[in-house]
């Protein structure tokens, strides 16, 4: 898949226009604070192209899951405010989100000014995709420009719906995911390495599966590793692991050795005697496995080498997951060791995938990195080689 076959926002007139634009404004809220503004801050050059352009801009988003209702802890104020700040004039922001409020809000915005319409998961219409509460939205404006990269892996009212009611455009943010992304998986520098992480093989199934086919190194850590371990018979102690999934794992390094694609698994692990920051930590070595009463937490200190190794010579990296239990600094290190790694190559780095994606901000090492997704699920989904609903809605070129 690949983004110029997509209207962007540059190949439509928007003057004079009233343009909805879905955003992915999703932020982290503590007491009604918003505690990283970092998708907010990635949709203002798509808000600034089409202000600066004399649009009329409405804006759009979903906040945490409210499921069809008014609930005041998932309002969007906190975000018209943080608008406002980085845009120098005041975001009005409208009480719902297409009742009298947004109607006249949207009836009334000015040539180079944004407003704000409230939560859309307020309606539970929305992620039904409803028809009718498509068409409310579009009724709002008369350009649709999607820039929610972060949801476009799900058919919503506010993803596709409105598509099928005005002209539909992507902004820059979702033209960048696609480009960037999307040159990665069709046209790789190489050698191209892939590093999955997480919890479960289940979760990454069909990614492993796309990626055989286009990488030269595949390396597996986090937790899914011990499927992998255990299907090959190595003792992995109470590690984690989806004993149904044996059959899989097999067929997967089997098919990796025939594709000639270098599979990498850990070779050491850090374990804890209970799943608690404070456990009594060990390391276990391949060679003889994960003691009984044992879980592995983390790579150990010869993985980190070995995907180090891996990673070093790369052109293009891409990165989902994390090692281990990152969130716990015992446990962190695996995590932290890769994403030095990937900072320090001098590769094409695509960092997908909530946890990655914070261990890489935690670290400072986010400016090092060629590109950092703004999408968890949707990240996935596209390295699976799937069709996004949210950009097959938009107009091609």
């Amino acid at each position: 898949m690949n983004a110029l076959n997509k209207k962007t926002i540059e190949d439509i007139d928007v003057a004079g226009k009233r343009v909805l634009v879905r955003c992915d404004f999703n932020v982290p809220l503590k007491d009604g604070e918003i505690t990283n503004e970092k998708r907010i801050v990635s949709s203002l050059p798509t808000i600034k192209y089409l202000l600066d352009n004399k649009a009329k801009v409405i804006l759009c988003s979903h906040l945490g899951r409210p499921k069809g209702e008014f609930k005041p802890e998932f309002s969007l104020a906190p975000v018209a405010k943080r608008l406002s700040e980085h845009l120098g004039f005041e975001v009005k922001m409208a009480t719902d989100v297409i009742g009298e409020s947004a109607k006249e809000l949207a009836a009334n915005v000015k040539e180079g000014e944004a407003v704000l319409i409230e939560n859309v998961r307020y309606h539970a219409e929305e992620t039904k995709n409803d028809p009718a509460f498509s068409k409310a939205l579009a009724d709002l404006a008369e350009i649709y420009v999607n820039d929610a990269f972060g949801t476009a892996h799900r058919a919503h009212s506010s993803t596709t719906g409105v598509a099928d009611y005005l002209p539909a455009v992507c902004g820059y943010l979702i033209q960048k995911e696609i480009d960037v992304m999307g040159k990665a998986l069709a046209d790789p520098a190489r050698p191209f390495v892939a590093i999955l992480g997480g919890a479960k093989v289940s979760d990454k199934i069909g990614v492993i599966e796309n990626l055989l086919n286009k990488v030269d190194t595949l390396i597996i850590g986090g937790a899914m590793a011990y499927t992998f371990k255990a299907a090959a018979g190595e003792p992995i102690g109470t590690s984690l692991c989806e004993t149904d999934k044996f059959d899989l794992a097999n067929d997967i390094v089997k098919l990796a050795k025939e594709k000639g694609v270098n599979f990498l698994l850990p070779l050491d692990s850090r374990c804890g005697d209970k799943y608690d920051p404070d456990c009594d930590m060990i390391i276990a070595n391949v060679e003889d496995g994960i003691p009984d009463g044992y879980m592995g937490l983390d790579i150990g200190p010869r993985s980190e080498e070995l995907f180090a190794n891996a990673v070093k010579g790369a052109r293009t990296v891409i990165w989902n997951g994390p090692m281990g239990v990152s969130e716990w600094d015992r446990f962190a290190s695996g995590t932290i060791s890769v994403a030095k790694a990937v900072a320090e190559s001098d590769s094409i780095s695509i960092i997908g995938g909530g946890d990655s994606v914070a261990a890489v901000q935690k670290l400072g090492f986010a400016d090092k990195m060629t590109h950092i997704s703004t999408g968890g699920g949707a990240s996935l989904e596209f390295l699976e080689g799937k069709e996004l609903p949210g950009i097959a809605a938009l107009n091609d070129k």
